[in-house]
């Protein structure tokens, strides 16, 4: 993902997510010879190596790589886009966390990927009704500021 194409417009936020965006998914086994330690450290090394290209790039602004569990897809997906982690593109509610071990452990230990279980359809009903009161729990999302902001880093003016 580091070395794949890196596309940051601000005026154009589509065709950031388009270039950017990577969906990780392995079966059972592969997921089992996974370890938590493994995946955030490459997602740390990922985090870096866009860090540097952005500012090969010459891109002067914000810019955030982060990463989610897409529970529904059964996937690990991560994108970069030049917006502040306040601002990323999604359409629910998310919450911007630093705690990206919970999140890989959550895809690693997810015992039903591509699959999202229904009630019966008796309870149906009771679901709709338990909604309307119930908040929607955000999604937690990894952020890792990757731009090149010019003023906001130490040795940078």
């Amino acid at each position: 993902m580091a070395e794949e194409p890196l596309a940051l417009n601000p005026a154009d936020r589509r065709m950031e997510v388009e270039t950017n965006t990577w969906l990780l998914g392995a079966d059972e086994e592969g997921r089992a010879s996974l370890s938590v330690t493994e995946v955030v450290a490459a997602f740390h090394r990922t985090a870096a190596a866009i860090r540097s290209r952005v500012r090969e790039t010459g891109h002067r602004g914000v810019a955030t790589f982060y990463v989610w569990h897409d529970a529904q897809a059964g996937q690990l997906r991560c994108s970069t886009g030049s917006v502040s982690p306040q601002a990323l593109p999604f359409g629910g509610l998310y919450a911007a966390s630093d705690d990206l071990d919970a999140i890989v452990a959550e895809y690693l230990t997810d015992e039903s990927p591509r699959f999202v279980p229904r009630s019966d359809p008796e309870d149906v009903h009771n679901e709709v009704e338990q909604a309307e009161f119930e908040p929607e729990v955000p999604l937690s999302v990894w952020v890792s500021d990757v731009g090149d902001e010019v003023g906001t880093r130490p040795g940078l003016r």
